[in-house]
């Protein structure tokens, strides 16, 4: 990450991918000023309204290295459709003329476009516009599926996981077959195609598999979640979906209630089990000191107090919506850290806290997977 500061713009970043990508972007900067170094990216993140209003994208253009295009439309009457994703293409390609740079565009392209489909070729036609404008990193994906995901919104993986949680039993085409991908992986992807000017067409692997196994799947990761079992996070693919699954849950199902047994002797509960690795730890936190404010890409963690009265505040990557829970060694809770969200947890009692915290993997100095990101942001001076 070390040279000179790229500026990048992310447009769509209020969509799946296009904020998967906004917060690795973030995270990066994170660590370089965590070690005392410059921040490597000069991220510009526009949603919807943001790239409608000429200023904000001439400012957000005016002397950008590349553009990571989510934008994007892809549902609609089949004229919104049609025309849709070539007039986005259109309004960036103009303004990006206009700018007088020639940042590099990698743009969000799907696999119907390779169809005959009005969104296949509305999406083909989009990136046809935007090669006639800049160097075009062409980014064909698969079906996408991450945490924050929507549901009933062309993703069978959050409407799938939005059912469950309900309790709801999943309708769906038992012949059909999708071709997965992890929202941050296809960003990685993107930000990786972003440092390379030359014109291409990039093709991503994918996981294929059948509607009615996904569901078998997560429906396997409900029955052991809601039974205070992890499942085995061996398959890289697993952790990506199960993690999608919890996120999906996050904050409505939360904190979850543990089975105290208790005799003569006193109260026991079980705090996680997995069926896979794990390492627990306990800490001690004095009064008024937090712990935390920091995120992580996928580690699965559990926070839970077993002593003392505390406060764990959650936020969201790039927002402001803080979710908090009181929690408190009197009532055993566990608050388990959805990925993509800085967390911290603080003292507001007159006794030490102590707190149990499991993760799914052993630490790794080389591979830490956590950015220092404060939850709460302070005013500045």
């Amino acid at each position: 990450m070390a040279g000179a500061v790229r500026k990048i713009l992310v447009t769509g970043a209020g969509g799946l991918i296009g904020w998967h990508a906004a917060a690795r972007l973030h995270a990066y900067n994170c660590g370089a000023r965590f070690k005392g170094e410059d921040a490597p990216y000069d991220l510009v993140a526009l949603d919807r309204d943001g790239f409608n209003d000429d200023a904000k994208l001439a400012a957000a253009l005016d002397g950008a290295d590349a553009v990571l295009h989510f934008a994007g439309v892809n549902r609609g009457t089949d004229e919104e459709v049609a025309a849709g994703n070539p007039a986005i293409a259109q309004r960036l390609a103009d303004a990006v003329t206009a700018s007088g740079g020639k940042p590099v565009i990698v743009y969000a392209n799907s696999t119907h476009a390779d169809g005959d489909s009005l969104y296949g070729k509305s999406k083909a036609e989009a990136a046809g516009i935007l090669g006639e404008a800049a160097p075009l990193a062409n980014l064909v994906l698969p079906h996408i599926f991450g945490e924050t995901a929507r549901p009933d919104y062309n993703n069978v993986t959050a409407t799938l996981i939005d059912r469950l949680w309900k309790g709801e039993a999943p309708q769906i085409n038992d012949g059909a077959v999708v071709h997965l991908l992890h929202a941050g992986e296809a960003a990685q992807i993107a930000i990786g195609a972003s440092q390379d000017a030359s014109s291409r067409t990039i093709r991503s692997d994918a996981r294929t598999i059948s509607v009615a196994d996904l569901r078998e799947k997560l429906q396997s990761f409900h029955a052991s979640y809601t039974a205070n079992i992890f499942p085995d996070f061996s398959d890289p693919f697993d952790l990506a979906l199960f993690n999608t699954y919890r996120t999906g849950g996050f904050p409505e199902q939360y904190p979850l209630a543990m089975d105290v047994r208790s005799d003569a002797r006193g109260d026991l509960f079980e705090t996680a089990k997995s069926r896979g690795s794990g390492q627990s730890f306990v800490s001690t936190t004095l009064p008024g000191q937090r712990r935390g404010d920091h995120f992580h890409f996928s580690l699965v963690e559990r926070f839970l107090v077993v002593s003392g009265k505390a406060v764990i505040r959650v936020r969201k990557l790039l927002s402001d919506d803080i979710v908090e829970f009181e929690v408190s060694g009197d009532h055993p809770v566990a608050i388990d850290m959805p990925p993509l969200h800085t967390h911290h947890i603080e003292n507001v009692g007159d006794e030490p806290v102590v707190t149990y915290f499991w993760a799914h993997r052993l630490f790794d100095p080389a591979n830490p997977d956590t950015y220092a990101d404060p939850v709460l942001k302070e005013p500045q001076p």
